[in-house]
């Protein structure tokens, strides 16, 4: 299968491109315990290869180093033990260069793997490999997430694309509309995995909800919106906020979205690019389910279900097709949503991920996959809120309706934003 082999190679190479502006040091900081450093990424996506392709497919198949099986799992209990989350930032060893001679030598070993197999087995083994390559993605993603976080703290204001403007900046967002769907019985969901059509077991099986009448607003909240809020004492009124999110409030001295700092007055934002005064035509980001529910308190709407969300999307690919900021502009930063366009949902893939008011959960008759790789989503539903739409780092095929991402409602350091709804489901 040349181009499964070929398909490799390309996500196998991008991981090394998005690490290359970061130096040895860069790549072993870890700056909180739900960030992870760069080469922890570079390995752990290469154990996954090592374990679930190689382990049981390769003749006279040894790791490549007996502890690194156990460094580098993440979560997959079915495997074995593993080193401890929050603490991966003190493996200073293996270094950068040792993690890419690991790369390394399981890309060999894949690549004669898939030279090698009959026929049969191979097409037996493709989707455990597919599998494989969108999870390498989700992590080119979280990488560079957690990258943006490391480099915040450094009281050396380093970018990590040095000299790149900040996608969007002077572009307008236009005044906000809303859209209108009649709700009534819905399918959400994936399709099936077809020929060529992935998607995660999350994202299974399609199946009828029903909605009743509701509104879309067509872009996502601008950082001049969110200004707003502040100057209205956003950050210091209990009323507007869920319990946990006003004593996550009180802790933690929220005043302002993630990686924003008033330095005489005047509000900053640290992004990829560098740091810059705030630009109110951009979406604000990196907020955490609690400020997108408080704002949309304040505003007098709410968050749109991820039911909504997604039949609004089917509509608006029907019609417009997909296109968005995703991480294949290398803007590296929400973009400015431009002037409306009649009917049409703007900014509704890429820029940020969208924060709904959906508890992630199982869709009804939702099994997982069978083996140690079922633990890939499935444990997870519980504490987590749903995400739709993707943002302005993530691989453009992880971008679709049906795709389902999911964090605490706590997390600021995802690239997150809001877009409000009104009408129909829960206010």
């Amino acid at each position: 299968m040349t181009s499964l082999a070929s398909r490799y190679d390309d996500v196998r190479a991008h991981t090394e491109r998005l690490a290359a502006p970061l130096s040895p040091e860069d790549q072993t900081v870890q700056s909180m315990p739900d960030t992870s450093p760069t080469k922890w990424h570079r390995a752990h996506v290469t154990w996954f290869f090592e374990t679930f392709v190689l382990a049981e497919n390769e003749p006279r198949f040894a790791p490549f180093q007996d502890k690194y099986w156990f460094l580098f799992n993440s979560y997959y209990e079915a495997v074995g033990p593993r080193w401890s989350r929050p603490i991966r930032g003190v493996l200073s060893r293996p270094g950068a260069h040792d993690v890419g001679t690991y790369r390394g030598n399981v890309d060999d070993r894949m690549r004669d793997l898939i030279a090698t197999l009959d026929e049969g087995t191979l097409t037996k083994l493709a989707p455990t490999i597919e599998l494989g390559f969108h999870h390498e993605q989700q992590h080119q993603e979280l990488l560079l997430m957690d990258i943006k976080h490391v480099l915040s703290l450094n009281p050396l204001d380093p970018a990590y694309a040095e000299g790149l403007v900040a996608a969007g900046a002077g572009g307008g967002s236009g005044s906000l509309s809303w859209r209108e769907y009649d709700g009534g019985l819905v399918e959400i969901g994936h399709e099936g995995r077809l020929d060529g059509d992935f998607c995660f077991d999350n994202e299974l099986p399609r199946h009828q909800q029903w909605l009743e009448p509701y509104r879309l607003a067509d872009r996502l909240v601008t950082n001049g919106e969110w200004l707003e809020f502040m100057a209205d004492d956003g950050y210091r009124r209990p009323e507007l906020w869920l319990s946990d999110g006003w004593a996550r409030v009180q802790a933690d001295g929220w005043e302002a979205p993630s990686y924003w700092t008033d330095r005489d007055g005047v509000w900053f934002e640290h992004t990829l690019t560098g740091t810059r005064p705030v630009d109110p035509e951009l979406p604000a980001c990196h907020v955490s389910h609690y400020e997108a529910d408080a704002y949309a308190t304040w505003a007098g709407k709410r968050l749109p279900t991820e039911a909504e969300w997604e039949n609004a999307a089917r509509l608006h690919e029907a019609s417009s097709g997909l296109s968005a900021n995703l991480a294949d502009t290398e803007s590296w930063h929400p973009r400015a949503a431009g002037a409306p366009r009649d009917g049409e949902l703007r900014q509704l893939f890429g820029d940020c991920w969208e924060w709904t008011s959906s508890a992630y959960l199982p869709f009804p008759g939702f099994h997982p996959t069978a083996g140690a790789l079922g633990e890939y989503n499935g444990k997870f539903m519980s504490n987590q809120m749903v995400l739709r739409g993707g943002c302005a780092l993530t691989p453009p095929g992880h971008a679709r309706a049906s795709y389902r991402n999911f964090f605490p409602p706590g997390a600021r350091w995802p690239l997150t934003g809001v877009r409000l709804a009104d009408g129909g489901g829960p206010r």
